[in-house]
């Protein structure tokens, strides 16, 4: 079965087995046993969803630390469009980014530099038609991930370009070692992340052996610092680094990538329940007359990230504004190869995760067992029992997790016997 680094962790102490992440979570990667959650590995998307959701702030996100750029001689900070929503009344990107070298870094590249690479490459094969239709975004590995693990009929959907947080990376690496002469090891590469998901893909990456990026630090640990820095800031200090356009900025909201592909055959969702939503019609082909569909787990796009530290919609309107300064793009491909920002891989589906033995007999002797457990349970899916449906519920017990009488009615109906057992022999 296939391993990867999650960012989500688990606080068993703080948690009080409330439930309530476990009928949020998109992919039923939680179970809650003795009063206490757990998270599936093999099935967390790192979507965050958990976080959002817990009242106890059980759930939380691992992150680098500003401290892990003392491992390196050269330092670059990539920040994610999303950054620039954080800060009320910004009209130039150049504060933010002057901002991040005051506080640490020795140089800045703009993820949405990259994007507007990605947008101008997806472009391109969608007018030499080479890609399976509708194009889905790969830009959000939460989405991704969903893809792999509940809908793998729609990989071949997946737009095979490398989201453009590794793009910039790569871009800014060799920028860096042309820079100060160094070494690709000497130098470090960090993301400003306003979600999980991309801390897990920097880690464990879908469809490429090895991320560019050597870790993300959370727009929301990193804030504060910033945010002073910037305030300090002399109008002759400001350098002139930005070389983003709109069509890069938009990349922080919904809808942003989709509006950059020109055109008006498009989807943009946003929201994990809009995207199964939508993925659900995908697969069941009631989606027509649409070339390119954006989907972004967190509601309003990257801003409503649950690293980020603004209202998502306060963001997304501060992103609008901020666009009206902008020209509409300043990146080209001209001179680089759409090949060099493709996959390596093929994005497939993970059989093992949902195996329920290794031994095909005995797996399809369970499953004949699980139909039938599964029958007999009340179809409420009330999570009462620890599991978020009575369906993942009958496959821990053929799994050996859980046991019939965890389903609350089930217990119910063992107890009415009992007792009308005994109140007939008294």
């Amino acid at each position: 079965m296939e391993q990867y680094f999650h960012s989500v962790e688990l606080n068993a102490e703080m948690c009080c087995g409330c439930t309530n992440c476990l009928k949020r979570c998109p992919t039923e990667a939680i179970r809650v046993h003795g009063g206490k959650a757990r998270i599936l590995n093999e099935r967390c998307i790192d979507c965050g969803e958990c976080i959002r959701i817990c009242p106890h702030h059980a759930k939380r996100a691992h992150s680098s630390k500003m401290e892990e750029l003392q491992g390196f001689r050269y330092n670059v900070a990539i920040p994610a469009p999303a950054l620039f929503g954080q800060f009320n009344g910004l009209d130039n990107l150049d504060y933010v980014l002057t901002g991040l070298k005051k506080i640490g870094f020795d140089s800045v590249f703009e993820v949405s530099r990259a994007a507007e690479l990605v947008s101008e490459a997806t472009r391109r094969l969608i007018k030499e038609n080479k890609l399976k239709k509708p194009i889905i975004s790969s830009a959000c590995p939460a989405v991704v991930r969903l893809i792999k693990i509940r809908f793998p009929e729609l990989c071949d959907n997946v737009l095979p370009l490398l989201a453009p947080i590794e793009v910039a990376a790569k871009i800014a690496r060799a920028e860096a070692m042309e820079a100060s002469g160094l070494s690709s090891e000497e130098i470090g590469v960090f993301f400003i992340t306003p979600c999980p998901a991309k801390v897990t893909e920097i880690h464990s990456p879908n469809c490429i052996e090895k991320s560019q990026v050597n870790g993300a630090i959370a727009i929301s640990s990193i804030y504060p610092e910033l945010a002073h820095a910037m305030d300090h800031l002399d109008v002759s200090e400001v350098e002139p680094i930005a070389q983003s356009g709109l069509l890069g900025i938009g990349w922080a909201t919904s809808g942003g990538e989709a509006a950059a592909m020109l055109g008006d055959k498009y989807l943009a969702a946003d929201g994990i329940e809009n995207v199964i939503r939508v993925l659900e019609e995908l697969e069941d082909e009631r989606i027509h007359d649409v070339e390119f569909i954006e989907l972004n787990a967190c509601a309003g796009g990257c801003v409503g990230g649950v690293l980020t530290v603004e209202n998502p919609y306060v963001a997304q309107a501060r992103i609008h504004n901020l666009r009206k300064y902008l020209p509409v793009s300043l990146n080209h491909i001209e001179g680089r190869s759409i090949d060099d920002m493709c996959w390596s891989d093929e994005l497939t589906f993970d059989a093992d995760i949902f195996r329920l033995d290794e031994d095909l007999g005995k797996a399809m002797e369970m499953m004949t067992r699980l139909e039938s457990i599964y029958g007999d349970l009340p179809k409420l899916d009330c999570g009462s029992c620890g599991a978020p449906t009575c369906r993942a519920l009958a496959e821990d017990i053929v799994k050996g997790k859980a046991k019939e009488t965890d389903c609350i009615h089930k217990l119910k109906a063992k107890i009415q016997i009992v007792y009308d057992q005994l109140k007939n022999t008294i």
